[in-house]
C-alpha cells in the first residue's frame, strides 16, 4: 500500500500521521492504526494561544505541550483531509483559473481540492495564489489528474518533439527526458548521473515545445513529489493529495517562462559585487595561520581572490557561533588582516545545535522553546559533528528571529558571509540521512500550521537560509548578505547562493557540473556553482586546470577539497596549472561589469544568468542537447570537458547568426573558447586581484559584435557593488548602442537610468571582425565616438593575422600534464575511464583501476540507479576473506576481453585483478542479447602461480560479493525471500546485521523491493555455489552478500559464484 504520509516502522505494524486514511489494515503481519490529524482545528486562533501559554519548558507545561500535540494531531478531519479522501479513486481533467498576470493558470482536482490546498511556500505572496484575475485566455494544455490511495497523480501530454529541463537541482543530462527525480532533500555525499535525489527540491519542468515556444510546469506542494519523465513529451507528478499545479505559458520563448517564474517565486537577492569573485575553501584550513598563508598566497602569485572560507574546524567542538581557542584565538585580528589585503570572510553555520547545558546556544534555545519536537513533544536529538544535537524549528517566526539574532552577534566578529552546510537536514546514523518524518513543527499558520517533518522536510534548508539572510541585515543594514545554503527550495534565492554539493574529482562530474548550474538557473536560482576540482578524491593537473577555466565562467566561482585530500589550491599542481589558473580567473575578473549587470537583470527582472545555448535559438533542435556550452546574456562559453579534446581541436556548434571568436590575449588549449553574438554588447573592465581594488575611473572597455545590419547594443549596471543605495535609484545604467554607416562606427550612450553620475573614464572599444581580429578606439565615456573600420582587403588582412597569431599562442602554450596516466598492461585504454556496458534493460559502468568496481548499474525502463557509490569506494565489490575489504577490492584490475553486442551474442566485459600468492580475482560481467533484461556475473578464484610447494594449493581464501545499493526511500523498501526450508521472511531497514546459512538460506533468490517505486531488483544464484547470505543496513544503504565457503584453490577447483540481477515490479500497494 503506497502511504501518502510519514510513517514510525514499530514493527506490528505503522502509525501515519498526515492527511491519509483512518483504517485499521494489516502490515507485516499484525494490525496497524492509521490515523489523520488535523491542519485547520476547529479553533486555530485558541491553539495559537494555548502554544503560546508553554514557552517555559516546565515539567508542567511540557506534559501539557505533549497533551496538546496529540490534541491537534486527533482533532477532526478538516476539508483538506476529507478532500483528499473524496477524490481517492477518481480520475479526470483538473478545473483552472487565471492567476497573477497573463498566461498562468492554476489548476486544481476540484474546489473543495482548491479550497483546502496547502499556503505555497515557493511563492513569494502565497496569498496570490488563490486570487483569480480577469482573463480571456484558457490554457493551451490540460493537465488530467487521478488520485489513488492518497497520492495525487497529475499526466500532462505535450506535442511530440518537446524537451524537457529544469528539476532543480539534478545530475546527469542536460535534457530530461527519460528521467525521474524524487524531490526529497538529501545528504548526498559523492551522488553519480543517476542519483534520484540531492540536497534541493524544485518541482518544476521546463517544456520547450518543437516551435521553440516554452511552457513552465510547477507542482506548488513542499512534500515529496516523483518527476516522471520517462516517456517522450508527457509530464507526470505524483504526491500526497492535494496540491494545485501551476503552469506558465507557453510563452514566445523559455527565457520568458524563466522570467514569469520568478516573478511568482521571487527573483534572485541582489548580491555584493565581491562575492562575484574567486572563492578559496577547504574542509578545513585548520588555523588563522594556514588561512593568512594561503591568502598571502594569492596576492604574491598574482592570482585573483576575494573570499576565504572557514569550514566547521574553526569552532569549539563543533559548536555553532563559537571559535576554537587554540586554532582561531581572534577572529576579528583574522579578519581585519584579510580585509587589508582585499578579502573577505565566510563561515560555516549548520543547523545542529550540540546537546549540552552551559553550551549558550543550547541553553537560550531550550528557554525560547525553539527545537524541532517528536510526536510525544520532547525536543528531537539528533548525531551530527559536535555528537548529539538538536535542531531549530525554522516553521516558526519566533524561532527565525531567535536565529536571526544569533547571527547579527556573530556577524560582530567581523563575519562577511555565513555558509549554511548539512541543512537538509542531515543526520548521522539515520537510515534516512535525516530526521525521522514523524518529528512535529509548530509552524506559523501562514506556512502551513502545525505539521510532521515529511510536509517541511523540503524547506528546512531555504528557512534557515531565510533566517541567516535576515540575521545579516540586523547586523547592518548597509550591506547586502551573503549566504550560501547546501538544501534548499524553489524559491530560495531570495535569501542565498548554493552549490552542487558534495562532487567527485573526476572528469564526469566536471562535464555534470555545467549542466547542473544550467539546470538550477532554468529552476529560479540563477546564482551557484560546484566545488571547482571537486571536492571528494584528488584532482589531477590537467582535470583541475581545465575545471577552472570552466568555473572561472560560473555565476558563482569556488574551488573547494575535503580533508584528507591534497591540497587544491591554484599554485598546488605545477607551474602549467597554476598559469592555466592564473588566466582563467583574470578573465572573470575582466568579465566582472558584464557578470555584475547580469544579476542586476536577474534581480530585477528574473532573467537566468548562465543558460543553455538553445537560447539562442529554441526552434533548433540541434541545440537542445549540447552540454558543454552555455550563454551568459550574448556571451557564448564553448568548452571541452574531455581529457582528451583541447580547445584547439573543438568544433563548435554554434546557434544561427554571427558570432564572433575573441579572448583576451589569453588563448590556451586548457581555456573555454568565447564567442560574443552579433548585434551584442559588453563590458569588461581591468583584470584586478580583487573587487576592492576597482575604481570608477578604471578604463571601460566595450566588446562589440555587429549584427548583418551593422548594428549592436548593450548595457552596464554600476552602482556602489555593496549597500541599498541602488533601491533609491543611487545608480547607472547605460544602453550603449553601435551603428555602422559607411565605414564609419558610432557608438554612443542611447538612454541611461538612475542618479549616479558618470565618472569621468576612457573608453576603449573593440570591434570584432572575426577570427579574433579587433579595431580598438579609445574615448570618453558618454561622448559620441566614431571608429573608422577597415576595408575589407584590410579586413581579411587584420583576421588572417589574428588566426596565426591564436595559432601560434596555442602552440606555445604548455598544455597540462597529464600525470594520472598509468604503467602499461592488458587492457589500458579503458583504464582511466570507466567503462561502459550498455544493452538491453541495463546501463553498467565499470572502473578497472580500483578493485574493478562497478559504480554504476542503471536499470533504463525505470530510470533507477539502484548502486551507491563512488570511484573508490562501494557499488559492487569482490573480496578474497572474510574480512571486510580484503584483498580484491582495490587492486588494479586488468581488462582481459571485451565483447560488444552487436558482435556477438552478449555485451560482456572481462576483468582479472592479482590478489597474491599467486590468485587472481576473476570477473565476467554480461547482459545476454536473447534476454537483455538480466545482469549476469560470472566471479570466481583462480589459482595461476601456486608453489609445488604447497602441493598446488593457495591459501585459505573466501570469495565475497559485496555490492551496495542504494535505499531511494528507507522507510519503504525491505528485502524478501523464501528460506531453502519454505519459511517466508522480509527484513526491513534498522534490523541487525543478518547472516543466513544452513537452511535459513534464501532459496537460490532474494529481493530488494521498494514500494514506492513498486519495483523489486531480483538477486538469484546457486545455492551450491553460496555458503552465507549477509544483509547489512547502513545509512541509506543496503548490502546484499554472497559469500563462499572459505577454503583452499587449486587450478583444476577455482571457487566460483555465479549471479543474475532482474528488475521486477510489484504493483498493488
Amino acid at each position: 500500500m503506497l502511504k501518502s504520509c510519514s510513517n514510525i516502522d514499530v514493527r506490528g505494524g505503522t502509525i501515519d500521521h498526515g492527511h491519509g486514511y483512518n483504517n485499521v489494515r494489516p502490515d507485516h503481519g499484525s494490525l496497524c492504526l492509521t490515523y489523520s490529524f488535523s491542519r485547520h482545528p476547529k479553533n486555530p486562533s485558541l491553539l495559537r494561544r494555548q502554544l503560546q501559554r508553554f514557552t517555559t519548558p516546565t515539567a508542567r507545561n511540557i506534559r501539557m505541550q505533549r497533551k496538546l500535540i496529540t490534541k491537534i494531531f486527533k482533532s477532526k478531519r478538516t476539508a483538506h483531509q476529507e478532500s483528499a479522501m473524496a477524490t481517492n479513486g477518481v480520475l479526470g481533467t483538473m478545473i483552472f483559473e487565471p492567476i497573477l498576470e497573463e498566461g498562468i493558470f492554476r489548476f486544481d482536482c476540484s474546489a473543495n481540492d482548491r479550497a483546502a490546498a496547502f499556503p505555497s511556500l515557493s511563492f513569494v505572496d502565497s496569498k496570490v495564489r488563490g486570487i483569480p484575475i480577469t482573463s480571456y485566455q484558457v490554457p493551451a494544455f490540460m493537465p488530467t489528474f487521478e488520485c489513488a490511495l492518497g497520492q495525487q497523480i497529475v499526466h500532462l501530454e505535450l506535442p511530440t518533439g518537446t524537451s524537457f529541463y529544469g528539476t532543480g537541482e539534478v545530475s546527469g543530462q542536460l535534457e530530461r527526458t527519460g528521467k525521474r527525480v524524487f524531490t526529497w532533500n538529501t545528504d548526498a555525499w559523492g551522488y553519480g548521473p543517476g542519483t534520484t535525489s540531492l540536497y534541493q527540491s524544485h518541482p518544476w519542468v521546463l517544456a520547450v515545445l518543437p516551435s521553440g515556444e516554452s511552457l513552465g510546469i510547477l507542482v506548488d506542494t513542499s512534500r515529496r513529489c516523483e518527476i516522471d519523465l520517462r516517456k517522450e513529451s508527457i509530464v507526470k507528478f505524483t504526491a500526497p493529495s492535494s496540491y494545485p499545479v501551476i503552469t506558465f505559458g507557453p510563452f514566445a520563448s523559455p527565457q520568458n517562462v524563466i522570467t514569469s517564474l520568478s516573478r511568482a517565486i521571487g527573483t534572485v537577492f541582489m548580491p555584493p559585487k565581491w562575492s562575484l569573485g574567486y572563492h578559496q575553501c577547504r574542509w578545513s584550513y585548520d588555523s588563522d595561520e594556514r588561512v593568512a598563508e594561503v591568502a598571502r598566497n594569492f596576492r604574491k602569485k598574482d592570482i585573483p581572490c576575494d573570499v576565504i572560507w572557514m569550514d566547521i574546524d574553526y569552532m569549539d567542538g563543533f559548536r555553532c557561533f563559537t571559535f576554537d581557542k587554540d586554532r582561531f584565538s581572534n577572529s576579528r585580528k583574522l579578519v581585519k588582516q584579510l580585509h587589508e589585503n582585499g578579502f573577505k570572510a565566510i563561515w560555516m553555520l549548520d543547523p545542529g545545535i550540540k546537546h549540552e547545558k552551559g553550551y549558550f546556544v543550547y541553553d537560550s534555545g531550550s528557554e525560547h522553546d525553539v527545537w524541532i519536537q517528536t510526536p510525544d513533544g520532547r525536543p528531537f536529538i539528533g548525531e551530527v559533528w559536535p555528537g548529539p544535537c538538536v535542531f531549530p524549528d525554522f516553521t516558526q517566526s519566533k524561532v527565525r528571529l531567535w536565529w536571526a539574532n544569533l547571527v547579527k552577534d556573530f556577524i560582530s566578529n567581523g563575519v562577511d558571509g555565513i555558509w549554511n552546510d548539512m541543512n537538509e537536514p542531515a543526520v548521522f546514523k539515520s537510515l534516512t540521512k535525516t530526521m525521522p518524518e514523524t518529528n512535529i513543527h509548530k509552524g506559523d499558520s501562514e506556512l502551513g500550521g502545525v505539521q510532521n517533518h515529511l510536509h517541511y522536510h523540503n524547506v528546512y534548508g531555504m528557512l534557515m537560509a531565510r533566517s541567516t539572510y535576515e540575521g545579516m541585515r540586523l547586523a547592518d543594514y548597509n550591506k547586502r548578505p551573503f549566504v550560501l545554503t547546501r538544501a534548499g527550495f524553489i524559491g530560495s534565492q531570495r535569501y542565498a547562493a548554493t552549490w552542487t554539493g558534495d562532487n567527485l574529482s573526476t572528469w564526469e562530474h566536471l562535464h555534470m557540473s555545467i549542466s547542473m548550474v544550467i539546470q538550477l538557473g532554468l529552476s529560479g536560482q540563477p546564482i551557484s556553482g560546484p566545488d571547482i576540482g571537486g571536492f571528494a578524491g584528488n584532482a589531477t593537473p590537467k582535470l583541475f586546470g581545465r575545471w577552472m577555466g570552466i568555473g572561472a565562467m560560473f555565476p558563482f566561482c569556488r574551488g573547494h577539497t575535503e580533508t584528507g585530500t591534497s591540497d587544491h589550491e591554484p599554485w598546488s599542481f605545477g607551474k602549467e596549472c597554476e598559469e592555466v589558473c592564473r588566466l582563467a580567473l583574470k578573465r572573470r575578473y575582466r568579465l566582472l561589469p558584464h557578470f555584475y549587470t547580469l544579476f542586476y537583470l536577474a534581480h530585477t527582472m528574473g532573467a537566468p544568468v548562465a543558460s543553455p545555448i538553445f537560447f539562442a535559438d529554441p526552434k533548433d533542435p540541434k541545440l537542445r542537447t549540447l552540454e558543454n556550452s552555455f550563454l551568459l546574456g550574448p556571451l557564448l562559453v564553448y568548452a571541452s570537458s574531455l581529457p582528451d579534446q583541447s580547445a584547439g581541436n573543438l568544433n563548435p556548434v554554434l546557434p544561427k547568426g554571427i558570432w564572433m571568436p575573441f579572448c583576451f590575449d589569453d588563448a590556451h588549449p586548457d581555456l573555454p573558447l568565447l564567442y560574443l553574438q552579433g548585434g551584442s554588447i559588453i563590458p569588461v573592465g581591468p583584470a584586478h586581484n580583487h573587487v576592492g581594488e576597482a575604481n570608477p575611473s578604471d578604463v571601460l572597455t566595450l566588446i562589440v559584435a555587429l549584427d548583418e545590419a551593422g548594428k549592436a547594443q548593450g548595457v552596464l549596471y554600476e552602482d556602489g557593488g555593496d549597500g541599498y543605495d541602488y533601491i533609491n535609484g543611487e545608480y547607472l545604467l547605460s544602453q550603449y548602442v553601435a551603428e555602422l554607416h559607411s565605414s564609419l562606427v558610432t557608438i554612443c550612450v542611447s538612454k541611461k537610468e538612475g542618479s549616479w553620475k558618470r565618472p569621468r573614464r576612457q573608453l576603449h572599444v573593440k570591434i570584432l571582425l572575426g577570427g579574433g581580429a579587433v579595431v580598438d578606439a579609445l574615448g570618453i565615456d558618454g561622448e559620441v565616438m566614431q571608429v573608422q573600420m577597415p576595408l575589407e582587403h584590410e579586413a581579411k588582412e587584420l583576421v588572417s593575422s589574428s588566426e596565426k597569431k591564436n595559432r601560434e599562442r596555442l602552440e606555445s602554450c604548455k598544455s597540462l600534464p597529464n600525470v594520472d596516466a598509468v604503467s602499461s598492461h592488458r587492457g589500458i585504454e579503458l583504464s582511466r575511464t570507466p567503462v561502459e556496458l550498455k544493452s538491453g534493460d541495463w546501463t553498467i559502468k565499470v572502473v578497472p583501476w580500483i578493485g574493478g568496481r562497478i559504480i554504476s548499474m542503471e536499470h533504463i525502463p525505470s530510470g533507477t540507479q539502484w548502486l551507491h557509490s563512488r570511484i573508490d569506494i562501494n557499488g559492487y565489490e569482490e573480496y578474497s576473506g572474510r574480512e571486510y575489504r580484503s584483498a580484491g577490492c582495490s587492486e588494479d584490475y586488468a581488462v582481459v576481453e571485451r565483447t560488444l553486442e552487436d558482435a556477438s551474442e552478449e555485451e560482456s566485459l572481462c576483468l582479472e585483478g592479482d590478489i597474491g600468492g599467486g590468485l587472481f580475482l576473476r570477473r565476467e560481467i554480461s547482459i545476454p542479447r536473447d534476454n537483455s533484461k538480466f545482469l549476469q556475473i560470472d566471479s570466481s578464484i583462480v589459482a595461476r602461480k601456486v608453489g609445488a610447494g604447497s602441493g598446488g594449493y593457495s591459501r585459505l581464501v573466501c570469495l565475497r560479493v559485496h555490492p551496495t545499493f542504494s535505499l531511494l526511500h528507507p522507510t519503504e523498501t525491505f528485502i524478501s525471500f523464501t528460506s531453502i526450508d519454505g519459511s517466508k521472511h522480509e527484513v526491513w531497514p534498522g534490523s541487525e546485521e543478518l547472516a543466513l546459512e544452513g537452511d535459513s538460506l534464501p532459496n537460490g533468490e532474494w529481493v530488494l523491493r521498494d514500494r514506492c517505486l513498486g519495483l523489486g531488483l531480483v538477486n538469484r544464484f546457486c545455492t551450491g555455489e553460496v555458503f552465507k547470505c549477509v544483509i547489512h543496513w547502513g545509512t541509506g544503504t543496503v548490502n546484499l552478500e554472497l559469500w563462499s565457503k572459505e577454503r583452499p584453490v587449486s587450478k583444476a577447483s577455482p571457487i566460483i559464484l555465479s549471479h543474475l540481477y532482474e528488475v521486477q515490479s510489484y504493483p498493488g500497494h
